[in-house]
């Protein structure tokens, strides 16, 4: 870790790559199935740029002391309203890094197309990108049950969380398989390729009124 938090390393990556703040601007969101790398990797790519921070449901989610239920907890009905506040806290965080200059690294599963329609609306109109971290179902399923006990997450839903996800993001965004490449190279590789391998994704709940502008 120490090379990739070094301050000199943060100028190279910005001055031999050609990376620029209009080139990551907003924010780029980060998913994939538990276990993909989603916390890590946006961790490390913050460090690579130089005013960027990193927002993720995880940490949002222990600001509740009490009465907190996850999103496949009990009841049902609450655990779905939990998550829309998750959501709705992650993306108003999200809005005020992004109004004061930095470039905002999102961590979050996205199950379908119309949740991440949720999260462009709360951050219109900033501008947002999309990345899918995919080492595939038994990469995730490994690292997943490396983790410390307290980290680990109890899932069971990969295969349909894939299937899902392969339908809703097919094509959105960027799909990187990182599983035959390190943590700090995925995160160097989204840094400098974001630009050229993703577009800023366009609004869906106004579409109607873009195509009758012709935009």
């Amino acid at each position: 870790m120490a090379a990739i938090t070094d301050c000199q390393h943060h100028l190279c990556v910005e001055a031999f790559h050609g990376v620029t703040a209009d080139a990551m601007s907003g924010c780029v969101i980060v998913t994939g199935m538990p276990g993909a790398g989603k916390s890590t990797i946006t961790d490390l790519a913050a460090r690579l740029l130089p005013r960027a921070a990193q927002v993720g449901g995880d940490a949002v989610n222990m600001m509740v002391r009490t009465g907190f239920v996850w999103f496949m907890g009990k009841p049902t009905e609450e655990a779905i309203r939990q998550d829309e506040l998750c959501n709705r806290n992650m993306c108003s965080l999200a809005n005020n890094f992004i109004d004061f200059g930095f470039t905002v690294l999102m961590d979050t599963v996205l199950a379908d197309r119309a949740e991440l329609d949720f999260f462009i609306a709360l951050m219109s109109p900033r501008p947002v990108r999309l990345v899918v971290l995919a080492p595939g179902i038994e990469v995730c399923k490994h690292r997943n049950a490396m983790r410390n006990p307290e980290e680990r997450l109890e899932f069971d839903g990969y295969e349909r969380l894939e299937a899902d996800m392969k339908r809703e993001f097919g094509d959105v965004g960027w799909w990187l398989d990182t599983s035959a490449i390190t943590p700090d190279q995925t995160a160097e590789q989204l840094v400098v390729e974001l630009a050229d391998r993703t577009a800023v994704l366009d609004p869906v709940w106004n579409s109607w009124l873009r195509r009758l502008h012709g935009v």
